[in-house]
């Protein structure tokens, strides 16, 4: 924010009567901060002579020009005033009031009365000086004598004081600072009351944030103003200790934000019942470690838990932190004595200021007392859904599509369609996979799964040529990953080309679903003709729904091995049971999910 300058006016140039060998200096500006005092010192200093700066008590820095005699300094205030070097209201002060010099800096005080400059007009004003009554005095300042932005405030308390008020704070107290500090994040190291040279640095680093004079010493007044910003992020939320001897739980919660909901075990739902969009979990169940395990895993399937963020399992606890999709969430879980309990806070993504003290806040005051949720609380409803948990959405993918494993090593062959738009590809639902290679012609993409899979069945291409009418059938996911195993499409070979007379693809009399996309079309031996390609609207054109097409496999096989990945072949035309046929598929497809 832009300060006014401000002059405070004592007495009037025409009551001045001190000799003319009397030592005065005329006092041009005061400033209520000394970064700013410094500021317009050195500006005022850049175009006239004899500029000093001094500490005048209060909450005042003055800048003054001299010493001079009593009449030098008038007829320099009438000279400067002409050229609007000076604001009007400056006045002749004899010195009484100043303590410590504060410009120039490293240069001793001037005493000895000095000349005035050779470019000043003692001619005198043709009218006489007007008499200044107001004590507070708004001036203009020329242009070219900048105002200063967010000066430094003057302390409320000299270092001394500083250092003995602070000598009275416990350990507590000087922790809760360190803690502060660490919040504004300012200070990193260690809670424990010290205050070393770290302490310190983050002390001065905040001073000058705040533009306080950086002591390294936090005044009375400067204590407070830390912990009333500390503090300030809390407003509103309204935290209140609750007890809920149903769970057998007891934290605070942001009861400004949230409010009970349901009790749909293993949670009680607190949810958000105003703007911010915030959600608090109590976790309360029977188990031992395979069930906390158990939630561990289901916790990270739920949307309130995005993928991105720290995880960790130990022994008898876990944490999961979740961050993306415009959420910050945090749960904890722990099991003693035959029971699970824990917590959840989940809050906007950005606004981290406000959640990690509310964390805070909840995490030290998180008890478990007696009581355990029955799931016989949750009672089957008309809406349930096999998207949500206990009231929780379950986290979905952006797409699904189908694939297949192509080589011992867990290579997967899929759609190249839709895999753009991914921030993450997984191999059912629990590998995370990156594209190895692709090919954009073909629309087809390698997945290499980040740890080595060791799969039951791998494809064995067909090289020899299909008899046409033959049966096929597609395996995939047509209902996404609703279905944990792959569902088999049976249909018949229609061409060896496309309707357009493409060489490339295979025309099926087969109803493909769109997740069926990716997946690999079997000859009725089991042996993989090609890859079922995603339905496309191309100029307008929609093809009825038993038309499908498959990518064929002489070109699959290519792209394979330029991709490095050593393919199975066989020339040979079988037969194979439909039954064995849904073995064999449920063994190499997989579901591809895009996140």
């Amino acid at each position: 924010m832009i300060r006014p300058l401000i002059a405070l006016v004592f007495i009037a140039i025409s009551s001045i009567s001190a000799s003319a060998q009397d030592t005065v200096w005329v006092q041009v500006e005061a400033q209520p901060t000394l970064s700013a005092a410094q500021a317009r010192a050195r500006a005022y200093a850049g175009q006239l002579e004899n500029v000093s700066g001094y500490f005048l008590g209060g909450r005042w820095y003055g800048i003054v020009l001299g010493p001079y005699t009593t009449a030098d300094a008038e007829t320099l205030i009438r000279d400067l005033r002409r050229k609007r070097q000076i604001p009007t209201d400056s006045y002749v002060v004899d010195g009484s009031r100043f303590q410590q010099q504060f410009w120039p800096v490293g240069v001793g005080a001037q005493t000895a009365a000095q000349p005035l400059p050779a470019s000043t007009d003692t001619s005198p004003d043709p009218q006489p000086a007007e008499i200044i009554e107001t004590p507070l005095v708004s001036v203009e300042v020329p242009a070219d004598i900048a105002p200063v932005i967010d000066p430094v405030q003057i302390p409320d308390e000299t270092a001394s004081q500083a250092q003995a008020s602070e000598a009275l704070l416990d350990r507590g107290q000087r922790m809760d600072l360190q803690t502060a500090l660490q919040w504004a994040g300012f200070y990193d190291a260690a809670i424990d009351g010290a205050f070393g040279r770290g302490t310190r640095a983050s002390m001065r680093a905040w001073q000058e944030a705040k533009n306080y004079e950086p002591t390294g010493i936090l005044t009375t007044n400067q204590r407070a103003a830390l912990f009333a910003d500390y503090n300030a992020v809390l407003d509103g939320m309204n935290l209140q200790l609750v007890r809920d001897d149903v769970s057998g739980i007891e934290m605070l919660v942001p009861t400004g934000v949230v409010a009970f909901a349901a009790y749909e075990p293993p949670f009680v739902r607190f949810e958000a019942k105003g703007e911010i969009d915030a959600k608090v979990l109590f976790i309360s169940q029977a188990g031992d470690q395979n069930r906390l395990y158990g939630l561990y895993e289901v916790m990270q399937t739920l949307a309130i838990v995005p993928p991105e963020g720290e995880r960790k399992r130990g022994t008898n606890s876990f944490e999961l932190e979740g961050i993306g999709g415009g959420i910050h969430s945090y749960t904890y879980a722990a099991v003693k004595d035959g029971a699970i309990k824990g917590f959840s806070l989940i809050w906007p993504q950005g606004d981290e200021a406000r959640r990690s003290r509310i964390f805070a806040e909840m995490q030290s005051s998180f008890t478990t007392i007696n009581g355990l949720l029955d799931p016989a609380l949750m009672a089957p409803s008309d809406d349930q859904s096999i998207d949500m948990i206990s009231g929780l959405e379950v986290r979905q993918p952006k797409l699904s599509r189908s694939g297949f494993f192509v080589d011992t090593k867990g290579a997967v062959l899929t759609t190249l369609d839709g895999l753009e738009i991914c921030e993450k590809i997984t191999i059912n639902g629990e590998h995370d996979a990156d594209i190895l290679a692709s090919d954009a012609a073909l629309g087809i993409a390698v997945l290499q799964p980040k740890e080595r899979l060791s799969p039951l069945s791998v494809a064995t291409f067909q090289t020899g040529v299909p008899r046409l009418q033959a049966e096929v059938a597609v395996a995939g996911f047509p209902y996404g990953g609703v279905l944990v195993t792959p569902s088999l499409t049976f249909g018949r070979l229609a061409d060896l080309r496309g309707l357009n007379g493409e060489d490339n693809v295979k025309r099926l009399i087969l109803t493909a679903q769109e997740g069926d996309a990716g997946g690999p079309v079997f000859d009725n031996g089991g042996a993989v003709l090609g890859m079922m390609m995603p339905r496309k609207i191309v100029n307008g054109q929609v093809l009825p729904p038993e038309v499908s097409y498959s990518i064929n496999a002489d070109l699959i096989l290519d792209a394979l091995a330029a991709a490095g990945v050593a393919a199975q072949t066989t020339d040979t035309v079988a037969f194979m049971p439909p039954e064995t046929l849904t073995s064999r598929a449920a063994e190499s497809t997989v579901l591809v999910s895009c996140w």
